[in-house]
């Protein structure tokens, strides 16, 4: 099942079923990003000039990758409906393997931002392009499994992030993360290219290689190495010491090398716009991202930022959404209306007229958001509990409790995408949802000593499988619900809509949360009193221990709920969506 003219054929692939592991691999990798610098943050403030004792300044390191990820998610999954899946893997593995060395080597924040906002549209365009292979490569009844896999690996590295830091940390430097990450991104790179092959026509185009762009592209890597390592016996040399002397000011970039590295990529843009057969084809990706509709993309995408920025910079010890949270929604408002209106009057916008018109559709969009709340819930809170009561002195101990639930999520992703074929996909997103809210309404009963028994590891073991049963039917109704040739921007928006649904539910929910926690220090200041000396009173601890745990508890509360929407709109709306047409029995020997 292909695309014409966007998803590759079968028959020109070398090996359909390797592509599919390697996409999901990057997958992976990129979602592991996301959180990756959660351990690493304090080493990266250090490196650039920020106190620890200034947190806040440091948020967009992390807002800055969230901003690139969920923004530029919905034009890069429309890019590859035109211009080709393939290409577009390619491009963004690059672009994350580039956005990886600006951050290894990020000397200020400016530096280091840009680093993590170019690994965020480099990661968030894997997803869109992947999930849309599988429904190039598979008709819509053979999809669910290829769609759970994907699904729980990208959920799987999310939560691996923080280990993969962790285990980092432990033997090297924080910039040694972003390193691997380049390697493993110009890897995975050349392996998809690899893999994918190439077209007669393709092969006859190409040519002779551009051997004036890449020694371009070359001086300009070495360059700006320079520029950014400044290395030290050469800028103590009498001789070589002139080139970092600044023209005026101290700016890095105002020195002769710094105007060396702008000059060559400068030459090297020229070349790629102007040369027959360039290095990079930017004039073939400019086109294709106006075809997408890049003025409707801005829109949305400044839509999407306000309201990350609103949410992602938030204290939610104190805050749903940042001080400038309000000015941040008002002008995602703002846009949102242009896009809508934009959306009217373009002649190919970035969403096509009734593209998500099914109700399916557009009701898989809905569902994810709540997916999205109610599974931060378990990626941040269940590690906060454990570091709260049984682990308080090992930070390390507390992630590893969410093991039991990562051994039970890609289970339940398979064997959801498996049930899928022969059931509808409302009903086992809907059972999935409920085996969660079963999971989550255990935890909010669990005591300071909970993680001691057996009955904890059920609770991980059942949230688990049922957020892994209904991440594959969620995205087999939306490429099931929609036509071939937007399957790329349809997945962009559900994946958005799951992003922006982590962010809204753990600020409400932490807040939600909090005001628990607040309601329990009357009596904790009441102990405080009689105690006199608080901080060595047994009773105060145990208190202070006791609010934690009902923080939490709260915590785990909200997400039910969310899991119980999530599981009604999907038996509502996934009707119609035509995801079964073969027997499990009768598809057991398919294969790529």
């Amino acid at each position: 099942m292909t695309d014409v003219g966007a998803g590759p054929s079968r028959a020109g692939l070398r090996s359909p079923r390797l592509l599919l592991v390697l996409a999901s691999v990057a997958v992976a990798f990129a979602a592991a990003d996301t959180y990756v610098v959660v351990l690493a943050l304090p080493e990266m403030m250090g490196s650039v000039g920020i106190s620890i004792d200034q947190l806040q300044r440091a948020a967009p390191i992390i807002s800055g990758f969230l901003l690139g990820y969920v923004a530029m998610l919905p034009l890069i999954g429309r890019i590859a409906d035109l211009r080709g899946r393939l290409p577009v893997l390619t491009a963004a593995l690059v672009v994350f393997a580039l956005g990886s060395l600006v951050t290894a080597m990020a000397y200020d924040l400016p530096s280091m931002v840009t680093g993590r906002f170019l690994q965020g549209v480099g990661g968030g365009g894997l997803v869109p392009a992947t999930l849309a292979l599988v429904a190039d490569l598979y008709p819509a009844e053979r999809r669910g499994v290829p769609l759970g896999v994907v699904s729980a690996v990208q959920e799987l590295g999310s939560v691996l992030g923080p280990l993969f830091g962790a285990v980092v940390l432990a033997l090297a430097d924080w910039r040694a993360i972003f390193a691997l990450n380049l390697a493993v991104g110009l890897v995975l790179a050349a392996a998809v290219r690899a893999t994918a092959g190439r077209s007669p026509a393709r092969t006859t185009a190409r040519g002779r290689p551009d051997v004036v762009g890449a020694l371009l592209l070359a001086a300009t890597l070495v360059l700006g190495a320079v520029v950014f390592v400044r290395p030290a016996p050469l800028v103590r040399d009498l001789t070589w010491g002139a080139w970092f002397v600044p023209f005026a000011g101290s700016g890095r970039w105002l020195t002769p090398v710094g105007a060396a590295a702008v000059g060559a990529l400068v030459l090297l843009l020229l070349r790629c716009v102007l040369a027959r057969r360039p290095l990079v084809d930017l004039r073939g990706w400019w086109r294709s991202a106006r075809e997408a509709d890049l003025v409707g993309a801005l829109f949305l995408a400044v839509a999407l930022g306000g309201v990350i920025l609103a949410f992602a910079t938030a204290d939610p010890a104190v805050q749903v959404f940042s001080d400038q949270g309000l000015w941040y929604l008002l002008g995602s408002a703002v846009a949102a209306l242009a896009f809508v209106l934009h959306l009217r009057r373009a002649e190919a916008p970035l969403l096509p007229r009734g593209a998500l018109h099914r109700r399916p559709a557009w009701g898989a969009v809905a569902v994810s958001f709540f997916v999205g709340a109610a599974l931060i819930a378990a990626l941040i809170d269940i590690p906060i509990f454990a570091r709260t009561t049984t682990y308080r002195d090992s930070q390390l101990m507390a992630a590893l409790v969410l093991v039991r639930f990562l051994v039970a999520l890609p289970v339940g992703a398979v064997v959801g995408g498996y049930l899928v074929r022969s059931r509808s996909a409302g009903l086992v997103t809907t059972v999935g949802m409920g085996l969660s809210a079963v999971g989550f309404a255990m935890m909010s009963r669990w005591g300071v000593d909970a993680l001691e028994h057996p009955s904890a590891t059920v609770a991980l073991v059942v949230c688990g499988l049922g957020f892994g049963l209904a991440l594959a039917p969620v995205n087999a109704a939306v490429l099931a619900s929609t036509d071939d040739a937007v399957h790329g921007v349809a997945s962009a928006m559900v994946v958005v809509a799951r992003m922006v649904g982590m962010l809204v539910g753990i600020s409400a929910l932490t807040t939600i949360g909090l005001r628990r926690f607040y309601a329990e220090q009357d009596a904790i200041d009441t102990v405080a009193q009689v105690c006199g000396q608080a901080q060595m009173c047994d009773a105060y601890r145990d208190l202070q221990k006791l609010a934690g745990v009902a923080q939490e508890q709260t915590v785990f509360a909200g997400a039910v709920v969310c899991c119980v929407v999530a599981g009604v709109l999907a038996l509502v709306l996934f009707r119609g969506a035509q995801t079964r047409g073969v027997q499990p029995r009768d598809s057991l020997g398919a294969t790529v």
